[in-house]
């Protein structure tokens, strides 16, 4: 039996959930609730196994919730249903901990499935944004800090990391987005790297160092 908590501050929402999971043999629902604030203390003692939230839960606020019930709790697994396609909110749920990932145009039956992969330690992402994660995963591992580099150039750790993501060609938007930087935090970060190399944009800034073997 998986036991669920629901969290959706549209009461229609949650009366149909609770008609829907409660079809199933089995799930079990062992609490409901609206407000994120309120329902702490009510989500830990529920016993729940698995926490079902919607698309209100992707706020910074809502989200800092589910790092804090991730905190007290941390065997709970948490799916988000009735999300955007949006990649950017899709790494920041997946920072703060959640395991599933549900778009609004997934179906009764894609939500109970997303519920019983997650209490089954599996995780869930709509397949349009697996590749999403795929590169997050690939520019992360080219942020390595490169001792060479800082020796040469006096870069900063995050002036590095910056540096490896103009390499791959990413946009100001998109290393933002990664980095969960301000796109004008960027722009600065950028334009001191330039200033540093000698250069006067991003193209001839990754040329120069990959000539001069400080990048790949």
């Amino acid at each position: 039996m998986i036991d669920v908590f629901l969290l959706a501050e549209n009461r229609i929402l949650r009366e149909s959930l609770l008609r829907l999971l409660g079809k199933r043999d089995d799930i079990r629902v062992v609490g409901a609730a609206g407000l994120p604030g309120q329902s702490l203390e009510q989500i830990s003692l529920s016993g729940a196994q698995v926490l079902v939230t919607d698309s209100a839960g992707s706020s910074a606020l809502d989200l800092r919730f589910i790092s804090e019930i991730r905190q007290t709790t941390p065997e709970l697994k948490i799916v988000m249903i009735g999300m955007e396609e949006d990649k950017g909110t899709l790494l920041h749920a997946i920072r703060y901990g959640v395991a599933g990932y549900v778009l609004k145009e997934a179906s009764a039956l894609e939500v109970v499935a997303a519920i019983r992969s997650v209490a089954n330690g599996e995780a869930v992402c709509p397949p349009t944004l697996c590749m999403t994660l795929f590169k997050y995963v690939s520019s992360q591992w080219a942020l390595v800090p490169n001792v060479q580099i800082k020796r040469d150039l006096d870069l900063t750790r995050r002036e590095q990391q910056l540096l490896q993501m103009l390499t791959l060609g990413l946009t100001n938007k998109e290393i933002a987005s990664q980095l969960f930087l301000s796109e004008q935090t960027v722009k600065n970060h950028v334009h001191r790297i330039l200033r540093k190399v000698g250069v006067s944009d991003r193209m001839e800034v990754v040329e120069t160092c990959r000539l001069q073997g400080l990048t790949a």
